[in-house]
């Protein structure tokens, strides 16, 4: 192997009395940069302050995370349903972006219009926030060596212990992955300054910067998703979360054409 990215060779860190692990760690970082990013830009907007936005997010938060992680009991192909004992175990990874940003944001809103925020300017407020957040967290797959792509040569392939390599790949000699987790880090990140470069340039619709993060992400996931090989539900040639990144990708292109249409001027006769 000319170059290539190593694994950890531990997804925890153990403090004596308290093991901590690295996927939970990751998350909370992550949860930690987008509230004080979310709470800066809702404060800039005078929508509210960090106080509140913090408060907001405590909510959100919470929701998101039973959100995502219903979303990957329910969908995941190895029925972790039937198994009432691990639904709680989230430091072993298994939470659907889809199911969190869903219920997140909606709790969000509602804890919003409570304390007197406006729903738009909080949704405009935490768009950059939450591919912020999704930058870093998704760094949780790293250590937990999960969720990685097919086999590649290129130089920035993934190491993988052996005994977590798929036994259809175990013969190829010095096998390799496509880092998933990185590209999907790296395209949120850009996600995120895209969509901070668009509100200065542009002006959209209170809180249809949102809709904007949901079309951006959506394409990320879509072609990120071609390249997995964990298991997962499919159908017609596709992955489950390749069709709900379409349905979202269509939603929200629908939402800001409708914006777009209604502001264009009236045709003259």
């Amino acid at each position: 192997m000319v170059a290539s990215i190593p694994s950890p060779s531990s997804n925890a860190i153990d403090l004596w009395i308290i093991e901590l692990h690295a996927y939970g760690i990751m998350i909370a970082i992550g949860v930690i940069a987008a509230v004080w990013l979310a709470g800066r830009r809702l404060e800039a907007a005078g929508a509210g302050t960090r106080e509140q936005m913090s408060s907001i997010a405590m909510w959100g938060v919470v929701a998101g995370i039973i959100g995502a992680r219903a979303y990957y009991v329910i969908t995941d192909p190895s029925d972790p349903w039937r198994r009432p004992g691990d639904w709680l175990k989230i430091w072993q990874g298994g939470l659907g972006i889809p199911g969190g940003l869903a219920l997140g944001i909606a709790v969000g809103a509602y804890a919003a219009r409570r304390r007197q925020v406006a729903v738009g300017a909080l949704l405009t407020a935490v768009a950059p926030a939450i591919p912020l957040a999704q930058a870093i967290g998704r760094w949780g797959n790293w250590f937990n060596q999960e969720l990685f792509g097919r086999p590649t040569t290129l130089p920035w392939g993934l190491e993988i212990d052996p005994s977590r390599i798929p036994s259809v790949y175990r013969d190829i000699p010095d096998v390799l992955f496509h880092p998933t987790f990185l590209y999907e880090s790296l395209w949120n990140l850009l996600l995120c300054g895209a969509l901070i470069a668009v509100e200065r340039i542009w002006t959209l619709r209170s809180g249809r910067l949102l809709a904007l993060y949901v079309a951006g992400y959506s394409v990320g996931r879509f072609l990120i998703e071609e390249l997995r090989i964990d298991s997962a539900r499919d159908s017609g040639g596709l992955r489950l979360n390749q069709w709900v990144a379409l349905v979202a990708f269509v939603g929200a292109a629908a939402v800001l054409l409708r914006d777009r249409l209604r502001t264009q001027p009236a045709a003259q006769p």
